[in-house]
């Protein structure tokens, strides 16, 4: 992210993007609701990755560098912010329930409310944001060069399932402090991370169309059925349901 545009307002409108593409590097002085009511977004910032699929959406507060990626043909829904109804000064993937999406929808289309309707309708908007719940879907990125360069490793390759002990060896260090590293820099243990990062990569491959069987083991699980109850775990839904809602 070496170029950074600034743009003084998050814009709020509607922004298909084909698959593989995506917006650079900018930030905004005005937060901002991200949401891909058809695709997988990702966003980037220098703390890491969040992603979402239609029944999330992203939430990017002023201020901060950011730049959006799709996966599969995403119907991306800007709506920026004035207020901060979260309360948050980092971004955050929440929860998209039927009302919320269909709000956020109508305040980006094409022929969208004005006036009077408008306010009113971003009043319930930032109503249904303040009751959203926020998803663990943040895919935090290590400083340390020993911890960077065992998860760089695993996103070349998320079926890697070599213990930390082992991976730390790679890396020139031990399993306690990489363990250690885990906790401070990336906030949860190492297997959590690691499930992190092969949901992230199988909502991209499920993007792309790939069946869910194939997905399973192009991230690392053993069967379908357990990448099922991860990722039911983790989204509220199947797999097969992920880009349906």
């Amino acid at each position: 992210m070496s170029e950074i545009r600034h743009t003084p307002e998050a814009p709020t409108g509607r922004r298909p993007l084909a698959p593989g593409t995506g917006i650079d590097a900018h930030r905004h002085d005005t937060h901002q609701i991200v949401y891909a009511c058809r695709g997988v977004l990702s966003v980037t910032t220098g703390s890491g990755i969040w992603v979402a699929p239609a029944s999330r959406a992203i939430w990017i507060p002023a201020g901060t560098v950011h730049e959006h990626r799709a996966r599969g043909d995403t119907d991306l829904r800007l709506v920026g912010l004035s207020d901060n109804p979260l309360g948050l000064d980092r971004p955050a993937v929440l929860a998209v329930g039927p009302l919320l999406r269909e709000l956020i929808i109508a305040c980006t289309g094409d022929d969208g409310p004005v006036g009077a309707e408008r306010e009113r309708l971003r009043a319930v908007l930032l109503d249904q944001l303040r009751r959203a719940p926020e998803q663990p879907l943040h895919l935090p990125a290590p400083r340390d060069p020993r911890l960077a360069a065992v998860c760089a490793a695993l996103h070349r390759d998320p079926t890697d399932g070599r213990p930390l002990a082992r991976l730390a060896v790679q890396a020139g260090t031990s399993e306690r402090t990489l363990a250690r590293l885990c906790r401070r820099e990336l906030g949860m243990s190492f297997p959590q991370w690691r499930t992190q990062l092969r949901l992230h990569h199988a909502l991209l491959l499920l993007a792309d169309g790939v069946p869910v069987t194939a997905v399973a083991h192009r991230c690392g699980w053993a069967s379908a059925s357990a990448f099922i109850d991860v990722f039911r775990r983790a989204f509220g839904h199947t797999p097969g349901r992920a880009f349906t809602l």
